[in-house]
């Protein structure tokens, strides 16, 4: 699978449509469609599945240099309140304030981020490592490790220092109960 054909999937999903269609209008900053939304739509069109099958939500990364929580919290509001009618969970996200936050929540450090694909880099496995976003009349796509693992079904780690075996094994385990097609790639600590 090329860029051309991974864009082509991920559009066949009507919700990532809109998303990318609506998303520049609220003037966020490096604003990016990332992860589930995409690899999972594209596992269910290539295993001819509904396509919004065993997605959860849509993450939505953005980077604004405001880190206060009042800032997020405002940018959540109006995007919850742009999408309200496609009746599905929005995660936005802002990564310039990951770092506040990551340490608390999963007990490892997290650097301070430059952009907002920077957050795409340190997602747990590989094939989640996928963005993209709405330019004029093309689309801007971000796949580090391009799109062999989402097109063969394969689940890699992504070996960054904010790893966590325990947290890649529940998220796959998930994965493979609704996906059985997909192998499942051991961590070399595991």
């Amino acid at each position: 699978m090329d860029e051309t054909g991974f864009i082509e999937l991920v559009l066949g999903n009507p919700i990532n449509r809109e998303l990318l269609s609506r998303l520049p209008l609220l003037g966020l900053s490096d604003a990016w469609l990332v992860a589930g939304a995409l690899f999972q739509t594209a596992w269910n069109r290539l295993t001819d599945r509904p396509v919004d099958y065993g997605i959860k939500d849509y993450d939505i990364f953005y980077f604004d240099l405001d880190t206060s929580y009042e800032a997020e919290d405002i940018a959540i509001a109006r995007t919850n309140a742009a999408f309200a009618d496609l009746k599905c969970a929005v995660e936005l996200r802002n990564q310039a304030r990951a770092h506040l936050w990551y340490g608390e929540k999963f007990g490892k450090p997290y650097p301070p981020l430059g952009r907002a694909t920077d957050g795409v880099d340190r997602f747990l496995m590989q094939h989640e490592q996928v963005g993209i976003r709405r330019r004029n009349a093309s689309y801007d796509v971000y796949a580090p490790h391009g799109f062999a693992d989402i097109e063969h079904l394969i689940v890699r780690p992504n070996l960054t220092e904010n790893f966590r075996s325990d947290l890649y094994r529940e998220k796959a385990a998930r994965w493979k109960s609704l996906w059985p097609e997909i192998t499942i790639l051991n961590p070399p600590s595991a």
